[in-house]
């Protein structure tokens, strides 16, 4: 399975597409069973087809709507494989009764993990404040489940003291000594000694909720911090394993998967959601970063023209269900093969000519006589040309082959193969409205409508759009600079997840 994924669409048909058995570990943080209005969080059309889907009926009908979900992840899921399904308590035991337990097994239930976070004081007259969500932990074949042992290294000595509660001396050096008792005897240790082991994990986790002073924040209000990923994706898989999050929400399951060194795929219905999650994964790469597929249901037009030669190759026969050809030399000019070894040849170009099909015909006949003239005499298609358009003059001679030669050729255009689009067209201005105070407005047309825009004040043409700002929905920025000259980009992004940057520099004077 090709990994490195960000997959825009809907996650029970895209799953149902993956191939049996070839996932390690499953993270998944569904939208909660709650009547508030708040689920929905990007706002945009694939957020709220979802959320109508999932309330369109009371409890039962969300069950429904998580079980098919799950029933595909259980079948994606290698023997040794697990999953992590996050909740809270307005169903959390429907869902372990009535989903986990019925597909996964009562057996192979692992943990209920309680992650406890901190918040707000609140004078409740009738409860306990809720301060917890819960992540049910279960393995897809009962004793064959990845787990690594797990182990929290103690912050320092006093803490290793006050938690463990044991009887504490100084020796003649100063340093921190247990006394432990074994067999009636006294046993002399040292502290750092024992500190080694770490603190064996249980199922109670305390990690702070991403608030607004966070350096990990992205604007995205139920994101997951990192260091609980960490260690779900730590205790259950080992580095090159994939890990799959079909909600990916703020991408921090994937954010946190590529810098584990995971292969990873992540699927959202939503536009925002989905180009977020780019942007995170953009601001983290360097020179030692995976590739990774971004797969939106419209593709930007200038980009696929713009891709090497080789990988434009690939990736539009790919698409088209073929095999691209892995060397370059001695294919006779063709580019890859379907299935059933009928050759392809793609151009990255429009208004393909007559002498392409030509060159096609006798490239085809070179390479496998034998396969020409059988596909030939069944009427079957003997090759395939991949390109934007056709003249009137190519499309006349594979009519004329077809007719008068019993010889098909099959003209498909990208567009056929991709939906394309174009990006937005996108105008940045600014404006001084104090001494190192500016004013900025983006502005942008799209034939779909623009969902949002993304900033980057420190921008490095080189190093490609960063954002500093990852969702704003009205393209109107302040902001204070230091003294001296400053690059700065915004980048809008409409409803089909395409994007187009401007770029603007301004000289702030002392």
């Amino acid at each position: 399975m090709t990994a490195n994924r960000l997959i825009l669409g809907d996650n029970l048909e895209i799953m149902r597409g993956l191939e049996s058995g070839t996932v390690d570990l499953i993270y998944l943080d569904p939208p909660f069973f709650s009547n508030r209005n708040y689920e929905v969080i990007w706002g945009d059309a694939g957020e709220v087809r979802s959320f109508q889907d999932r309330w369109a009926g009371g409890i039962e009908h969300y069950i429904a709507w998580l079980k098919e979900r799950v029933i595909e992840m259980h079948r994606l899921l290698k023997p040794t494989g697990s999953i992590f399904l996050h909740c809270d308590w307005h169903a959390d035991a429907y869902i372990r009764v009535e989903i986990l337990d019925r597909i996964f097994g009562i057996k192979n239930f692992r943990n209920a993990i309680v992650w406890n976070y901190s918040g707000w004081n609140k004078n409740l007259s009738d409860s306990f404040e809720k301060r917890h969500d819960v992540i049910f932990f279960y393995a897809k074949k009962n004793n064959s489940a990845k787990f690594n042992g797990f182990s929290v290294k103690w912050e320092n000595e006093k803490e290793y003291i006050k938690k463990r509660k044991q009887k504490v001396l100084i020796d003649e050096k100063g340093s921190y000594v247990l006394s432990d008792g074994g067999n009636g005897k006294r046993i002399k240790r040292y502290i750092k000694e024992a500190m080694e082991y770490g603190s064996p994990v249980d199922d109670v986790w305390e990690f702070d909720k991403v608030n607004n002073s966070s350096k990990e924040r992205i604007g995205y209000p139920t994101q997951k911090p990192e260091a609980l990923l960490q260690r779900i994706i730590e205790c259950a898989s080992n580095e090159g394993d994939l890990v799959l999050d079909p909600f990916v929400g703020g991408g921090t399951t994937v954010a946190v998967a590529d810098k584990l060194k995971r292969r990873w795929i992540g699927i959202d219905q939503s536009v925002a959601a989905v180009k977020v999650s780019d942007l995170r994964l953009k601001n983290r790469r360097d020179l030692y970063s995976a590739p990774y597929e971004l797969q939106l249901r419209t593709f930007n037009y200038d980009s696929l023209r713009n891709l090497e030669p080789f990988e434009f190759e690939r990736h539009i026969i790919e698409r088209f269900g073929g095999i691209a050809n892995e060397k370059q030399r001695s294919d006779f000019g063709l580019d890859g093969r379907m299935p059933d070894n009928t050759p392809i040849q793609v151009k990255r170009s429009d208004n393909v000519g007559r002498n392409v099909i030509d060159n096609f015909i006798s490239a085809v006949r070179r390479s496998d006589k034998r396969l020409f003239d059988t596909n030939k005499k069944a009427g079957q298609t003997v090759g395939y040309i991949i390109s934007f358009s056709y003249s009137k003059g190519a499309i006349e001679e594979a009519a004329r082959l077809k007719n008068k030669e019993q010889t098909i050729i099959e003209l498909i255009k990208v567009g056929d193969i991709l939906p394309l689009g174009n990006p937005p067209k996108v105008s940045l201005s600014a404006s001084e409205l104090e001494q190192y105070k500016y004013a900025f407005e983006a502005n942008a047309e799209s034939e779909t409508g623009i969902e949002f825009y993304s900033w980057d004040f420190n921008h490095n043409p080189e190093d490609g759009f960063k954002a500093d700002i990852y969702l704003d929905k009205d393209g109107k920025q302040v902001r204070k600079f230091e003294p001296g000259e400053h690059k700065i980009a915004a980048q809008a992004t409409d409803k089909n997840g395409l994007d187009g940057t401007d770029k603007i520099e301004i000289k702030v004077e002392k």
